[in-house]
């Protein structure tokens, strides 16, 4: 298997696809928001990257929920076999790609998850807590159970915070070696490589293009679906931000600039959570995102022919 992974914005999408779409691949998504239906510009699934010189590029794990649905990690496994089994089976080569660090070392790393159920008198006992309170419950849970799970990335939110809380909490009671049952996968990783500079001036350009390509009306739609707006703010970043100001709470000029700022912070977390992986063994071979695409291709093909070793 071969896993590009990176940031926000950082064009790892267009590179699988153009990759997949030369080895004849297809592509399995590892992001934690992409999975839901009609939510499609603020999760940035660019479905017309899968799409190169004519190329149709099949992908797995988008669109398979539908909105309010609480999927996580431990489901996200369960799909990711299946899908992986239906391609090897085929003889088709899978390419992971995504930015949801957490999904992506479940995979690689091969943890042993199990389903948790709602604990609903230790969410009575969080309720009304703080973001900020949350996250230093959680911090200490971590520590206690040695976990890499969870981090800045995954809960934004008090309500996500909550749930990472009650799955730690749950794990802390019912101990479970956090590797073993999934199988494992060899994959050559690739993260794609995007200076800071580059980075924030592609997030902050993007942002304007999906507000100007109706990501405003998308969630307008969701809320008149009769999703809940809580439900909507539990998916952080672009539908809390743009559902506080559909709702009137904030002007425009401070949803885009709040969201402006979450989105540059959640990109920086999400390389932490890659360097948290080298630390933890995965050898991630970064290749500069301003390369030619073919010349990307080229790198990663010659990386994956070589079993992972710089050539």
């Amino acid at each position: 298997m071969i896993t590009i992974l990176g940031p926000t914005a950082s064009g790892k999408t267009a590179l699988a696809a153009a990759l997949s779409a030369d080895i004849g691949a297809e592509i399995i998504s590892a992001d934690s928001r992409q999975v839901y239906r009609r939510m499609d510009i603020g999760t940035g699934k660019d479905l017309a990257d899968y799409c190169v010189g004519g190329v149709h590029v099949p992908y797995h794990l988008i669109d398979i929920v539908e909105p309010g649905t609480k999927y996580n990690v431990f489901e996200y496994q369960k799909d990711f076999l299946t899908a992986y089994n239906d391609m090897t089976e085929r003889g088709v080569t899978p390419v992971m790609c995504g930015g949801s660090g957490l999904y992506i070392e479940a995979v690689l790393k091969g943890y042993n998850l199990s389903p948790v159920p709602e604990n609903v008198a230790l969410r009575q006992r969080l309720s009304g807590k703080t973001l900020e309170e949350l996250t230093g419950i959680l911090v200490s849970l971590k520590r206690e159970n040695g976990s890499n799970m969870h981090n800045g990335t995954d809960v934004d939110t008090a309500k996500r915070a909550i749930r990472a809380i009650e799955i730690e909490t749950y794990n802390k009671e019912h101990p479970v070696r956090t590797e073993c049952c999934f199988p494992k996968i060899d994959s050559v990783i690739i993260g794609v490589d995007v200076n800071r500079d580059e980075r924030r001036r592609k997030i902050t350009a993007r942002l304007r293009q999906r507000l100007g390509s109706g990501m405003i009306d998308e969630i307008r739609g969701l809320l008149n679906e009769g999703i809940s707006a809580e439900d909507l703010i539990y998916y952080g970043l672009e539908y809390k931000y743009v559902t506080e100001y559909v709702l009137g709470k904030i002007s425009y000029d401070d949803m885009f600039c709040h969201l402006e700022i979450a989105i540059h912070q959640f990109a920086k977390r999400q390389m932490t959570w890659f360097r948290g992986m080298e630390r933890r063994g995965f050898k991630i071979n970064w290749i500069d995102t301003m390369l030619p695409m073919a010349e990307k291709v080229r790198l990663v093909k010659k990386l994956y022919y070589n079993g992972g070793e710089n050539v």
